[in-house]
């Protein structure tokens, strides 16, 4: 039998641009033979469509849809179309699963419905959907499919310690004779997820001695960045192909034809990260309506990292960077800037706000306390260097690229309405060193971002010889800490057990919880690890809890 895997990056909600490319695909995939063409997990609407699925006007969407893949199909007789989609439910819940559907020669063949429904980080599908009854395969051809949807292939018991779920719909269809296991997916990446998703599907493999084929789709939508990986395992686990990570892909494989075994090696993280941050960008852009990127640039490493994430994503001609200084920038926060501008090709302004910002504090001052400015000042700064970003998103539609990382963010060390401003926060789940393992990738062959910017200690420059770690803890104290609180979810008792000063996590810890309500009025930011900020971490704001220390 002949497959073909359609790695596909369907748009959300545009279910007439799915079904031309799936109409493409399906002619190539005729020419070549294919018997049975697969795309990726809710393909016809695209993951995630969200609160869409509560929208009677695009359920009907979807079934009008459904009848022209039934026509499409008739024209191409000998090949079988599965494909991922919501369907109604027969049960009284929320009235739809999220299905495969196979359909062959203008007739729906089989259907199986998603059994196991994530709830936890970014997933919230019973809201949406309800979870399928039991599980069956389906007859095609030659084979006996077993078909599962993403999640089904996740609760492998020899792979994970604790067990989320009392089902394993694997194991259900490989007793019941399947020949070929089928997983339509929509896996969001993070860094070194692709690693831990082979090693999970080559359990399966081996477990029960049948060939996994595994379609993810690629793209980013929102916040998720999706990176393919699709692969086509042997009986015993062996990759006998694996989609390019990030790039859409259509690749027939014969299952008849013995393959050569496929040296299964996963992609660098640093490279992994560079090229979703690159994708998540360019997708969001262009789902967005947006063709061109502005963003400040202050002589940081943060500022440069985005900033070649950009020209790399939507092209150096469509980028903006705009230095504005304040009586407390240095002069090679300018010149490093406009070098790096050079350097990547992108646009270039400089609008000093020293005079701004004097007016700023000439209007303000009779209204406040008499002394030292402290913190006020500097945010002023910081908002101002906003204002602009914005007026040129106003007047010219350009889309506004925050640049803080995760580490800062984590803290609140960035200033609302100021350098949070923005469409699109690139770095919000990177933390500070993932940031200089990212300059340096950048740099591996020639040198764009200037050696003065990786070299210089961090700094706001708002205020003067102001260094990030006046404020903050070492950034390799910091990024250690918050990984463990936030994406371990380690107690503060924990944390010191593993050897941490204590004040210094009980100053962390207590920046990170009172510090949520940023966070919430940030911008949408890019996911790249196992616990990104926003939609997959919700925390309470007016709220208080204690934190326990030993004594």
């Amino acid at each position: 039998m002949k497959i073909t895997v359609a790695q596909f990056n369907p748009v959300v909600g545009d279910i007439r641009h799915n079904l031309e490319m799936m109409s493409k695909a399906l002619d190539t995939a005729h020419q070549e033979g294919s018997d049975l063409l697969v795309f990726p997990e809710l393909y016809l609407v695209g993951y995630p469509p969200r609160d869409l699925l509560q929208m009677p006007w695009f359920i009907e969407e979807i079934d009008q849809a459904v009848d022209q893949v039934l026509t499409l199909s008739s024209h191409y007789p000998e090949t079988g179309i599965l494909f991922g989609l919501p369907r109604p439910s027969t049960c009284t819940g929320t009235g739809l699963y999220n299905s495969a559907l196979l359909i062959q020669a203008g007739k729906i063949v089989g259907s199986q419905d998603k059994t196991l429904l994530p709830t936890y980080d970014v997933f919230d599908e019973t809201r949406y959907f309800d979870s399928a009854g039991p599980v069956a395969v389906i007859p095609f051809k030659d084979q006996l499919l077993g078909i599962s949807i993403c999640e089904d292939a996740w609760n492998d018991p020899e792979f994970w310690p604790r067990q989320v779920y009392t089902r394993d719909p694997i194991s259900e269809l490989a007793d019941q004779g399947a020949t070929l296991l089928i997983n339509l997916s929509a896996s969001p990446f993070q860094v070194g997820k692709e690693e831990m998703r082979y090693h999970l599907l080559a359990g399966h493999a081996r477990r029960h001695r049948l060939p996994f084929i595994y379609v993810n789709q690629i793209g980013a939508n929102d916040e998720l960045i999706f990176d393919g990986c699709s692969m086509m395992l042997d009986r015993m686990g062996q990759a006998l192909w694996v989609g390019k990570p990030f790039c859409e892909e259509l690749k027939t494989l014969d299952l008849q034809t013995s393959l050569a075994g496929y040296d299964f090696t996963p992609q660098d993280k640093t490279e992994s990260l560079y090229q979703a941050l690159t994708l998540g960008i360019h997708d969001y852009m262009a789902k967005s309506g947006f063709r061109k990127a502005v963003l400040g640039l202050s002589g940081g490493i943060d500022s440069a990292i985005t900033a070649c994430l950009a020209a790399s994503a939507v092209g150096p001609e469509n980028v903006l960077g705009i230095s504005m200084p304040s009586p407390y920038s240095s002069t090679g926060s300018v010149e490093d800037s406009r070098q790096l501008a050079k350097n990547l090709g992108i646009g270039f302004d400089v609008l000093p706000i020293s005079e701004v910002f004097s007016t700023y504090r000439e209007l303000l001052i009779p209204h406040w306390p008499a002394g030292d400015e402290g913190l006020a000042a500097e945010n002023i700064q910081a908002r101002i260097r906003g204002n602009l970003l914005m007026a040129f998103s106003n007047r010219l539609g350009y889309l506004v690229l925050s640049t803080g990382n995760k580490s800062e963010m984590a803290v609140g060390y960035c200033t609302l309405y100021g350098d949070m401003s923005g469409g699109l926060s690139v770095l919000s789940d990177v933390p500070k060193f993932m940031v200089y393992e990212l300059a340096h990738f950048i740099n591996k062959n020639q040198t764009l971002i200037p050696e003065e910017i990786i070299a210089k200690p961090p700094s706001a420059e708002l205020r003067p010889g102001q260094l990030d770690q006046d404020s903050l803890p070492p950034y390799e104290i910091l990024d250690q800490i918050l990984y463990f609180y936030i994406e371990q979810n380690l107690s503060t008792e924990q944390l010191a057990a593993r050897g941490f000063d204590e004040d210094t996590v009980k100053w962390v810890v207590r920046q990170v919880d009172r510090n949520e309500y940023k966070r919430r009025q940030a911008a949408l930011g890019l996911k790249v690890s196992s616990k990104a900020f926003g939609w997959g971490r919700r925390m309470p704001i007016a709220a208080h809890w204690e934190h326990k220390f030993p004594h």
